[in-house]
């Protein structure tokens, strides 16, 4: 692939042989002894991928501004410092943080596929270290969470001592600094390319890549995608959830019931958003590492599989706050309070939040230490 000389003063752009190779982007690109044209994939994705990016992006920014505004509510009406606030609150206020930051590098793409890109080298990189960044560390406060819950409930009366929410706060500098580090192979590898596009088009894009000699640097770092963006934090959930699960097996209230229909559906909505996108990456990886042949058509469908598997992934920072916010008793009582006095008045916003502040009374809490240590829990 020949670097060509820079065709603005900010950026470079790299021009893409396709009778060497196959693929839409760099990132997705494999050889063959003949062209395989991909220009119908790129059709394609300027009709599917802004639609859905913008859509996404509008549903994570509501969403995720209303937990923000309601954890900030109801922190500022407790009282100790930041290290009285709880672990949960912790954990999902950086989930929030990562899932917005994530969800306003979306508008960005959902541009460059209507269009092209047209934001430059510079933003390019960032944006593209902004996505990685938001997109491991909101995967791994999920993982932070499902193990503070185990935490919680499974060893309610020995982790006392251990759930200390200064501690929360470094574990969410760690998978910041972490998060950080991996989003450098943004930084070091994202590009403006030039690609053809229906009718032979040129068109920009902001993609990540790599020279012809670089398989390996490229599947290895697919690989850590897989790892840690899905594989260790699957692994996470489920342990700390089976546990929980089979310790809410023997309860009889009936909140306790409740949370394991919750619990159900945490890990089945992580895996459906984001173990299809994983799956994807494999099969690249095996292709371009030979172990899987299947020429032309087997690109295409990893391609566009990819491109579509990438949007569901990425819709789940819209249904976190669904997941981890809107199913909480207090969480909808604090929010239906809020409302109510941004509207000013009385009604069913406060009848509403009556009736699950009795409800939350009469089923009490999981434990001791849930009903003291956990302002918006998971399970509540």
């Amino acid at each position: 692939m020949d670097q060509v000389t820079p065709t603005t003063e900010d950026y470079w752009v790299f021009e893409e042989n396709y009778e060497d190779n196959n693929t839409l982007s760099p990132e997705t690109s494999k050889s063959h002894a003949a062209p395989c044209l991909q220009e119908d994939i790129y059709g394609f994705a300027q009709k599917y991928s802004p639609a859905v990016y913008s859509l996404v992006f509008l549903l994570a920014v509501v969403g995720n501004v209303l937990v923000l505004c309601v954890i900030r509510r109801y922190r500022n009406s407790q009282s100790g410092g930041t290290c009285a606030f709880s672990l949960t609150d912790t954990f999902l206020l950086h989930l929030a943080i990562s899932d917005l930051l994530l969800a306003f590098t979306l508008p960005l793409f959902a541009v460059q596929w209507a269009h092209q890109w047209v934001f430059g080298l510079a933003v390019c990189k960032i944006s593209g270290a902004l996505f990685s960044l938001n997109r491991y560390s909101g995967i791994l406060f999920l993982a932070c969470i499902s193990f503070d819950r185990y935490l919680a409930i499974v060893h309610a009366v020995s982790s006392g001592w251990k759930r200390n929410t200064c501690h929360a706060q470094i574990a969410c500098a760690i998978i910041w600094m972490g998060c950080l580090g991996l989003s450098g192979v943004d930084i070091t590898f994202k590009q403006v390319v030039a690609v053809n596009t229906v009718g032979q088009h040129r068109a920009l894009l902001c993609q990540v890549w790599f020279t012809e000699n670089s398989t390996q640097w490229q599947v290895g770092l697919q690989l850590v995608s897989v790892v840690l963006g899905f594989g260790l934090p699957l692994l996470i959930m489920l342990y700390c959830y089976i546990r929980i699960f089979r310790s809410l097996c023997n309860a009889t209230r009936r909140q306790k019931r409740k949370s394991l229909r919750l619990i159900i559906s945490l890990v089945s909505v992580f895996v459906v958003c984001w173990a299809p996108y994983s799956c994807f990456q494999l099969a690249d990886s095996l292709h371009r590492l030979g172990a899987v042949t299947g020429g032309c058509q087997f690109g295409r469908v990893v391609d566009l599989g990819t491109l579509i598997t990438e949007s569901v992934g990425l819709s789940h920072c819209a249904l976190n706050p669904l997941l981890y916010g809107f199913v909480g008793v207090k969480f909808r009582r604090e929010l239906a309070r809020m409302c109510k006095g941004l509207l000013g008045q009385r009604g069913w916003l406060g009848m509403e939040g009556w009736r699950h502040g009795k409800l939350r009374r009469t089923t009490g809490s999981f434990s001791s230490a849930e009903s003291e240590n956990t302002s918006f829990s998971v399970m509540a």
